[in-house]
């Protein structure tokens, strides 16, 4: 039953802006004034006879009954926080000032809604923790992790995902996908007609619920999903990608101030993720040759070391092949650099295209080529690819200024038969491409292991 009060001194409590709550001794509401409903949500007359303990939030349940014990055994609570949830289903921060009435057998407190404060602290902490991931995380994937975990801290967020726009490719890519029903989709173009294209498109954050349907021409990634909030990374008037969360329950779902809160953060983001972008674009410059995009000298050299470590410590072959360009300078010369150049780029993508992906294609020098390839069943397996790679550099070239024609000279050496570091097994492959060049080129020679001018000439056809 309410616990019945002066009316002047009911209608002075009305006033307050902070709500006054009494709760006896089996933690049941007796009085509430006026500001409980705004506040809560609830009408005082739909809490009184209540349990207190029903509306708090379950996450602190535990600590806010721990908390009213202390209470109860004499111990004030000027600042006790916990969280409840409203009527509508949000989430309001609280501020309790409590103590006991011994005399009525009651708790009396006063309640003060800090839902705004604990965002606006929320929100500080969320960037201060951005720019130090920005600083502190070392590529892409681990920054979105930490982003990840950020927000989660703000808003729902076990299905999240981040979305990266690529303007000069048209490609919409998902380099970070979290996510309970869907595996992570395949690159697409930006018309695919997605929620999430639709959105970097408009470059304004989406909020979709059951209340606010999503258009039917523009379905989710993969499952539909309940409940779908995206705001978009903008970078200086442009936008470079999106950050998503969805839900696949009404359990989960988000609101216009989780958009606002979303569209908040997203902003950082940007920026640090054109930051990352930026420097691993610089790092990638350093270690790969300008021109073909091929791993430069001392990137190639790098991962051949590695991989000859990894060899001596847990066995295994591998072959280095080294490539020599015949009747290039001809081409030069001919037609100048800048088609040499386009001949150049032809090339390196003939021979990615003629190793696995695994193994390691570099360009060292104006028309050398050297191939690390790793794994090898058999030493003989470097003959077949190194003649597969002769036979797609012995194709025409197809140029502006018309067809032209060039091959190579092809050196090999395999660890352990001709050496157990990179500097030695490099000179016994170089030392062969010259030997294949001396046959008149367009040729392939393993390396000898004894040092002599005898070769090994490879003009099998290619096995499959």
């Amino acid at each position: 039953m309410q616990t019945v009060l002066p009316s002047s001194l009911t209608k002075i409590m009305d006033l307050l802006w902070d709500a006054i709550c009494v709760v006896d001794e089996q933690g049941r509401y007796v009085f509430v004034s006026a500001s409980y409903e705004r506040i809560f949500g609830y009408a005082p007359q739909e809490v009184i006879g209540r349990r207190m303990i029903e509306l708090v939030h379950p996450d602190d349940r535990d600590l806010t009954l721990r908390t009213a014990a202390a209470i109860m055994q004499g111990q004030p609570q000027p600042h006790f926080q916990n969280r409840y949830v409203r009527k509508d289903g949000k989430v309001v921060h609280i501020m309790w000032s409590a103590r006991w009435s011994e005399t009525d057998r009651v708790r009396i407190a006063v309640a003060r809604d800090i839902t705004e404060l604990k965002q606006a602290e929320s929100m500080t902490s969320a960037l201060h923790a951005i720019s130090e991931a920005a600083h502190a995380t070392d590529n892409l994937s681990s920054l979105f992790e930490q982003i990840h975990r950020i927000i989660g801290k703000l808003l729902p967020a076990d299905n999240f995902f981040v979305a990266l726009y690529d303007h000069a490719r048209n490609e919409l890519s998902f380099p970070y996908w979290v996510d309970e029903i869907d595996e992570r989709p395949a690159p697409r173009p930006l018309d695919s007609g997605t929620l999430t294209a639709e959105l970097i498109r408009s470059g304004q954050p989406l909020l979709f619920t059951p209340t606010h349907p999503s258009d039917p021409s523009l379905p989710v990634i993969g499952t539909d999903a309940v409940h779908w909030l995206g705001a978009p990374l903008t970078s200086r008037g442009i936008t470079i990608g999106a950050l998503v969360v969805q839900s696949y329950s009404n359990a989960t779902h988000y609101t216009e101030t989780d958009k606002e809160l979303l569209q908040f953060v997203s902003t950082q983001v940007a920026a640090a993720v054109e930051r990352k972008q930026a420097e691993a674009r610089l790092h990638h410059i350093a270690r790969h040759d300008p021109l073909t995009d091929l791993a430069n000298r001392d990137l190639f050299y790098q991962q051949f070391d590695a991989a000859l470590e990894q060899a001596r410590r847990f066995g295994g072959c591998l072959a280095l092949l080294y490539l020599d360009l015949d009747k290039f300078k001809d081409v030069n010369d001919r037609h100048g650099h800048h088609v040499g150049d386009v001949l150049l780029c032809e090339a390196a993508q003939r021979i990615r295209h003629a190793v696995r992906e695994g193994d390691v294609v570099g360009r060292v020098g104006g028309d050398e080529f050297v191939v690390l390839l790793n794994g090898l069943q058999h030493p003989a397996d470097s003959l077949i690819v190194a003649e597969k790679l002769r036979v797609a550099l012995d194709e025409p070239f197809q140029l502006t200024v018309g067809s032209a024609q060039v091959c190579a000279s092809i050196g090999v050496a395999t660890y352990p038969e001709h050496g157990d570091e990179s500097r030695s097994l490099t000179r016994a492959a170089d030392d062969a491409m010259y030997r294949a060049k001396k046959i008149g080129g367009n040729s392939v020679c393993m390396a000898d292991e004894s040092g002599d001018e005898d070769v090994s000439l490879a003009r099998a056809p290619i096995t499959t």
